[in-house]
C-alpha cells in the first residue's frame, strides 16, 4: 500500500507538472507573437519578404469583423533588418504594430520591464538581450535599416521607449516593435500589411475556424494555425504525452510485481484457513474472488490516499509555482519561464483512479490461481 500511495501521488504530480511545462511553452509562443491564427498573402510563409504583402487590408478587416469566433485581430508589418546603436549593431526582426490592437492578442505590453509601450511614431520597443547587445537604454536613439517594397534600402531613427523580457532569450534578442505607421512610411508599404494575427474564442475548433476563414477570404490568402506554425512544438507536446504513458507502464509494472509478491505471501500465510474454507464447501470461484477483492481494496485505498497527497502537493505548487530560477538561462533558451505551474485535467484524474486498482487486480490473479489449486486435505495440514 505504501508503494501504491507513493507511486500514485508521484505520478499525479509529475503528470501535472509535465503538462504544465509543455502548455507553458506553447502558451508562451502563442501569446508572445504567433497568436492562434495568422493570415498572410499567398506564398509569404515560404518567402518572408516585404514584397509578399496584403494590399487590401481594409477588405480583410471588414470580413474579420463579421466572423463571430474572431475575438481580436491585429495587422502587422514584418520584415528583417538591422538595428544600429552608437556602440554596436544587430540583426533584428522588425514588427510594425497597431499598439492598441496588438495588446489584445499578445503579451508584449505586459512583458515590459523598463519604460513604456509603443505610443509615438518614433518609438521602438526592444528586448532585454537586444538592449544589452546594443548597450541601449530608455531614451537612447537607434537606427533601423531594412529593404523597402521597391528594393531600396531605407533607414529610420527611433527612440527606445521600452524594454521587454519574455521567457525566450531568442525572442528577446531578435524582435523589435515600432508603430505600424512608422513601418509603413519607412518601408513604403502604401497602407499594405504583411500579416493579420488573430485570437479566437475556442482553440479546440482551430481547424474548423481555419476552413471557415479560408472560405470567407478566398484562396489568395494563406491561413495558418499555431499548429501549422509550430510543428516541432506540437510534436514535443505529443511526445511528452507518450512519455507519460511509458512512465505509467513502468510504474505499473513495478507495482504489479509488488502486488504479486504481497498477495503470494498472503496466500501462503493463510493456506490452512483456505483449506478449511475448501473443506466446508466454499467454491473455488469464491476463494478466487476473495483474494482479488482483497487486492482491489488494497489498490483502491492506496490510490485514494495517494491521490489526496498528490492533490495537496498539486494545489500548493499550482498557487505558488515551482521555482526553477537556478536554471533560468537554460529555461529561457528553451522558451520557458522560471516558474512552472502544474496543470491538472480530467485525463490525469481518470488515469490515477483506474491504473493502480487495475494493476493490483491483475497482480492478484496469479496468487489467486495458486490458492484455488491447493488440495484441502494438504492445505489443512500445512505448517
Amino acid at each position: 500500500m505504501t508503494s501504491i500511495i507513493i507511486g500514485n501521488a508521484s505520478i499525479l504530480l509529475y503528470d501535472s507538472i509535465a503538462i504544465g511545462f509543455t502548455s507553458q511553452k506553447l502558451d508562451n509562443e502563442i501569446g508572445t507573437h504567433v497568436s492562434h491564427i495568422q493570415i498572410n498573402s499567398e506564398g509569404y510563409n515560404d518567402n518572408k519578404v516585404i514584397g509578399n504583402k496584403i494590399d487590401n487590408p481594409e477588405l480583410v478587416e471588414k470580413q474579420l469583423l463579421n466572423i463571430p469566433f474572431v475575438a481580436n485581430y491585429s495587422p502587422r508589418i514584418i520584415t528583417f533588418g538591422m538595428v544600429t546603436s552608437a556602440e554596436n549593431s544587430s540583426g533584428a526582426r522588425l514588427v510594425g504594430i497597431n499598439p492598441d490592437k496588438e495588446s489584445r492578442i499578445t503579451s508584449i505590453k505586459s512583458l515590459i520591464v523598463k519604460g513604456e509601450y509603443v505610443g509615438n511614431i518614433s518609438d521602438i520597443l526592444i528586448g532585454t538581450d537586444m538592449a544589452e547587445k546594443l548597450n541601449a537604454d530608455i531614451g537612447d536613439k537607434i537606427v533601423m535599416i531594412a529593404a523597402a517594397v521597391d528594393g531600396s534600402v531605407q533607414s529610420e531613427l527611433f527612440r527606445v521607449c521600452g524594454i521587454f523580457r519574455s521567457s525566450s532569450s531568442e525572442f528577446n534578442k531578435n524582435y523589435v516593435y515600432v508603430h505600424i505607421e512608422a513601418a509603413d512610411i519607412m518601408l513604403k508599404m502604401d497602407k499594405a500589411v504583411t500579416q493579420f494575427a488573430l485570437v479566437i474564442d475556442n482553440t479546440e475548433n482551430t481547424l474548423y475556424y481555419k476552413k471557415t476563414i479560408t472560405n470567407v477570404l478566398g484562396q489568395e490568402y494563406e491561413i495558418f494555425t499555431y499548429a501549422d506554425l509550430l510543428p516541432l512544438l506540437i510534436v514535443y507536446v505529443d511526445l511528452a504525452k507518450q512519455i507519460m504513458i511509458i512512465l505509467y507502464i513502468i510504474i505499473g509494472i513495478a507495482i504489479l510485481f509488488g502486488i504479486i509478491n504481497t498477495m503470494l505471501m498472503s496466500v501462503f500465510e493463510r493456506i490452512q484457513e483456505i483449506g478449511v474454507l475448501m473443506s466446508v464447501g466454499m467454491r473455488n470461484n469464491k476463494i478466487f474472488l476473495m483474494i482479488v477483492q482483497e487486492a482491489f481494496l488494497l489498490g483502491t485505498l492506496g490510490t485514494l490516499i495517494g491521490m489526496i497527497i498528490g492533490l495537496a502537493f498539486y494545489y500548493y505548487f499550482a498557487s505558488t509555482g515551482i521555482d526553477l530560477s537556478s536554471f533560468s538561462e537554460s529555461l529561457e533558451s528553451f522558451g520557458i519561464g522560471t516558474l512552472i505551474y502544474p496543470i491538472l485535467d480530467q485525463t490525469i484524474i481518470l488515469r490515477s483512479l483506474i491504473i493502480m486498482p487495475l494493476t493490483t487486480v491483475i497482480g492478484a490473479i496469479y496468487p489467486a490461481i495458486k490458492a484455488i489449486k491447493l488440495q484441502p486435505t494438504e492445505a489443512m495440514r500445512y505448517i
